[in-house]
């Protein structure tokens, strides 16, 4: 089993887990602190998709992610892993919240447990929110956003990420059993089979990907109308973000949506995986990734 046990999430460990994704680029402009912070989250999240897409059993992935929400209490009791210390540091700089942290796990632990297919927009939503609209809530205080547009600015470029890091690795996913496609979409389409390489296979994945795109282009224009009123020093990272998934999805949506990853996905923009906030990150992992921006790994951003 991979349970990803956190032995070099030290500083020196971080970055080079970044290097290579969008979300190294856009951390990269930030000063020291903030992003030496920011790596530190991203190291966390990668570390926890690790675990959750990992090829153990889910019962054992469970566990993994259990011990993680272990570590999680354990830092913020003031009785930090050696390995945690630096994100100790950073949630000690930056005042970030431990609702946060579980809630990503949380959202991991929802694909550790079972393979996710054609979920309600509801639960969809729900994973939206903690694999990659929690890392933006931990990313905003990093980048000094004010409260109301910080949580704000997180739910919308969140979602955006996520739902375009879906699209993105639709085929990737039916390989491992996967289906992010919401049920009721699905439905709409006359798509009854909730077996993903069926549904890929369907004339009408078009529409059930447009209806995905259409949802994440919305959040994306509310995420442009939040950054466009705040300092541009606190949304120089986030917007570099939201710039290489609207690309993104541009794309995709010019070429239908209803095709698989090879045809419809960007590979040159090398959009993170993680995380991602998936394998690359799928999840934007970051809010940071998605969330930093807000990444999962497939998800990662």
């Amino acid at each position: 089993m991979n349970d990803a046990t956190p032995t070099d999430t030290q500083s020196s460990g971080a970055p080079s887990r970044a290097s290579g994704s969008s979300f190294y680029t856009a951390m990269r402009i930030l000063p020291r602190a903030q992003r030496e912070a920011m790596f530190e989250i991203y190291s966390f999240c990668r570390l926890v998709d690790d675990v959750a897409d990992s090829t153990a059993p889910h019962a054992e992935r469970s566990l993994g992610i259990a011990e993680w929400r272990s570590r999680i209490e354990a830092l913020y009791a003031g009785r930090p892993a050696p390995e945690l210390r630096a994100l100790a540091q950073a949630v000690r700089d930056f005042s970030l919240r431990k609702e946060d942290f579980l809630a990503v796990i949380d959202g991991m632990a929802m694909d550790a447990a079972e393979d996710i297919r054609a979920p309600d927009w509801a639960t969809l939503d729900l994973y939206c929110d903690r694999v990659a609209s929690a890392v933006g809530r931990l990313s905003v205080l990093v980048f000094g956003m004010g409260e109301q547009d910080g949580v704000a600015l997180a739910h919308h470029l969140g979602r955006a990420l996520q739902l375009t890091n879906i699209l993105r690795d639709v085929d990737e996913d039916a390989e491992i059993g996967r289906l992010y496609l919401p049920q009721e979409e699905l439905r709409k389409a006359g798509i009854v089979s909730i077996d993903p390489k069926a549904v890929l296979t369907s004339a009408a994945l078009g529409q059930v990907c447009g209806a995905v795109a259409a949802r994440a282009l919305s959040h994306f224009q509310e995420a442009d109308a939040i950054m466009a009123r705040n300092p541009r020093r606190t949304v120089k990272a986030p917007r570099i973000m939201e710039e290489v998934y609207r690309v993104m999805l541009q794309g995709m949506m010019a070429r239908g949506c209803g095709c698989p990853g090879s045809q419809c996905s960007t590979q040159s923009s090398d959009v993170s995986r993680g995380p991602h906030y998936r394998r690359g990150p799928r999840r934007p992992c970051s809010g940071g990734e998605a969330g930093a921006v807000a990444g999962r790994s497939r998800r990662r951003a």
